[in-house]
């Protein structure tokens, strides 16, 4: 397994890391995602230790706890080996304090969360989404005291901004607060906005990202092809209006050339999305679900091997898509890209 910084920090992380949503699953998402045991979490945590996997990726929300509750169980005995990385902001109920990143929310919500988990400490603790309503200087002061304390080790964003990024990493630098080190977010080869501003910006502020659902919202199994209705089994019967929305040429485009590729590397189709990705600028770790042992398999079977740059052009270019304004005219118009050449 291949290891990377987390962004600008010294800690170290797996290529793939293992995202424990299918654990405890409940609910109208959430059972469709997976409802794994303790038992059978287990084997998956072995698993994925034996590959060098040793990042686990969950949040508070997830099944109403129960997630945290089966990864803690998951991994008694071995906390030492393993990394663990929740989030938190978003609702665990109907009550007025119940979501967002308050003081109050966030510091009983770590305190549920190493509950739930077994541990004294967090690894790395996501805000799970940007709170509008309370003042950048109250999260941040409150996470800050939260690292003191020895609750948590670093500390990141998803489903952010880049505005609410960078106003909150000016306000930690004047107050001398940690900074974020991570960014969790959406990002496929059916799913490229994350590149126009969001890359740029962890690059430039060092900032690793996170990549959750690489296999875009299930499009990239290998199972959904053209022409053909979407399988009984799949999820996204239930799920498609909780995830991101993919145009069919766009999905079908993409498909056609994860085929062909697939045909010529005696990969997966999965391997090969996955893989594209971890050859992206900014990319820290992706983070790979399974509802069972054959599907893990087959998603660490994306490292170890490297597409080519011509394979990489193809996917490139199947996947492409106009860049929303101010970004277009720098991909269109040879004055604007001298000025600021792309990053991918």
């Amino acid at each position: 397994m291949d290891y990377r910084n987390l962004g600008n920090s010294g800690l170290k992380v797996p290529a793939l890391s293992f995202g424990a949503g299918t654990f405890g699953g409940s609910g109208p998402l959430f059972s469709h995602w997976g409802t794994t045991d303790v038992a059978e979490a287990r084997r998956l945590v072995d698993i994925c230790l034996e590959a060098g996997v040793n990042l686990f990726d969950t949040a508070d929300n997830y099944s109403e706890g129960a997630s945290e509750e089966v990864l803690g169980e998951a991994i008694k005995g071995r906390r030492d080996a393993v990394l663990l990385s929740t989030k938190m902001s978003l609702p665990l109920g109907d009550g007025p304090n119940e979501a967002g990143s308050s003081r109050f929310r966030l510091i009983r919500g770590v305190e549920a969360a190493l509950k739930r988990l077994g541990t004294d400490h967090i690894d790395l603790l996501q805000l799970h989404a940007f709170d509008a309503f309370t003042p950048v200087e109250e999260v941040l002061s409150t996470l800050d005291q939260l690292v003191r304390d020895g609750k948590i080790r670093y500390i990141g964003v998803s489903n952010f901004s880049g505005w609410q990024i960078m106003k909150s990493l000016a306000v930690a630098e004047k107050h001398g607060w940690p900074r974020y080190v991570a960014n969790q977010v959406y990002y496929s080869l059916v799913g490229r906005d994350y590149e126009w501003d969001l890359m740029p910006l962890g690059a430039d502020q060092g900032l690793g990202a996170m990549v959750w659902s690489p296999l875009g919202w299930g499009r990239l199994t290998g199972k959904i092809r053209r022409n053909n209705p979407i399988p009984e089994g799949s999820r996204l019967h239930e799920t498609a209006s909780f995830g991101p929305p993919v145009e069919d040429d766009l999905l079908y485009s993409v498909v056609d050339v994860l085929d062909a590729i697939a045909e010529e590397t005696g990969k997966t189709v999965p391997q090969v999305a996955i893989n594209w990705l971890l050859q992206r600028p900014t990319v820290a770790s992706v983070i790979i679900g399974a509802r069972n042992e054959a599907q893990l398999r087959d998603n660490l079977g994306a490292t170890g091997w490297a597409l080519t740059d011509e394979q990489i052009a193809r996917l490139d270019a199947s996947s492409a898509r106009t860049a929303p304004y101010p970004h277009f005219p720098y991909q269109r118009q040879e004055a604007f890209a001298q000025l600021n050449p792309t990053l991918v």
